[in-house]
């Protein structure tokens, strides 16, 4: 008898255990309720990446009422780590850059991806998936611009390293280059068992401490090999009460010191969405300056 009671005791305490563990995940789960602005629509697309060999989702902001034969600027949006794609239209209020003739797209990076091809895992093409498919995808289904003049990229915290590798390294590719609370130093960060997990993550990712590609990508290292007469404009925030503030600075003396073509803002905050939203209209302002600038410059070679 005492043996049923104990076996009971222990399938009512696993059950308990369960209702609360799906308690709390329902309790966790985001609500997508993505805003909405006069003259702008949203989309999502599932479509199927040959580098990451699965489906793969993203969300877009355009405007509702486009000129037949009209192509818009495209602006990437990158995410930050254990975010998703739907981020970006429901914790802050960037819908209002599509009123502004702009094709916005809301990236899927995962939990901790960084957008880079993993030294670990080889099949997480992450990088390849969002300059390659992700950027074929979006100029099939959507009236996009082609070319460096008219394509922008803009990350948060994980994403806003992302942003900076990428930009350093194909300045080819984006005219305009946002890293909002970037993770500038994540590869500089050493063994520590409080933050095992990132530590972890990040080698996953990167590799172990002494693997070339930590070189290869690392924006410390980039702004020091890049030429500055070819890059992208580059634009850094940071708040002034989040651990990066610190970091995101030194790399914009980094900036400075090779002559890069760049701004670097900070407003009181920390590494949340309350101080990145507060950080987009200043970026929207130097986005749609660049695009006129480049554009114009685009068009003044073309007809020499």
């Amino acid at each position: 008898m005492m043996r049923l009671h104990r076996t009971c005791g222990i399938y009512s305490l696993a059950a308990v255990l369960l209702l609360l563990m799906v308690a709390c995940r329902t309790e966790i789960l985001p609500i997508d309720r993505p805003h909405i602005f006069p003259g702008v629509r949203v989309q999502d697309v599932s479509f199927y990446s040959t580098s990451l060999a699965r489906s793969m989702p993203y969300r877009v902001y355009l405007p509702e009422e486009i000129s037949p034969g009209r192509k818009l600027p495209v602006v990437f949006l990158l995410h930050g780590a254990f975010g998703n794609f739907r981020d970006w239209s429901n914790r802050s209020m960037v819908v209002t850059w599509a009123a502004r003739g702009l094709i916005l797209v809301m990236v899927q990076g995962d939990q901790s991806s960084y957008y880079m091809n993993s030294v670990e895992h080889p099949r997480d093409r992450y990088e390849d998936y969002l300059l390659r498919d992700l950027s074929a995808d979006v100029s099939t289904r959507f009236p996009a611009a082609a070319g460096r003049s008219n394509r922008a990229l803009v990350g948060i915290s994980m994403g806003g390293f992302a942003a900076l590798s990428i930009a350093l390294r194909h300045p080819e590719i984006f005219c305009f280059v946002a890293a909002i609370s970037p993770a500038v130093d994540i590869l500089h960060r050493g063994f520590s068992v409080r933050h095992f997990g990132q530590w972890w993550r990040t080698r996953n990712v990167f590799g172990p401490a002494s693997d070339t590609f930590r070189q290869a990508v690392d924006p410390f290292a980039l702004v020091q090999t890049a030429n500055p007469a070819r890059a992208s404009f580059l634009y850094v925030t940071a708040g002034e009460s989040e651990p990066l503030y610190g970091p995101c600075r030194r790399f914009a003396r980094e900036l400075a010191a090779r002559h890069f073509a760049f701004e670097f803002h900070a407003k009181p905050g920390g590494h949340d969405w309350g101080e990145w939203d507060s950080q987009l209209p200043g970026v929207l302002a130097t986005l749609m300056a660049q695009l006129r600038d480049t554009q114009q410059l685009h068009s003044a070679n073309d007809s020499i």
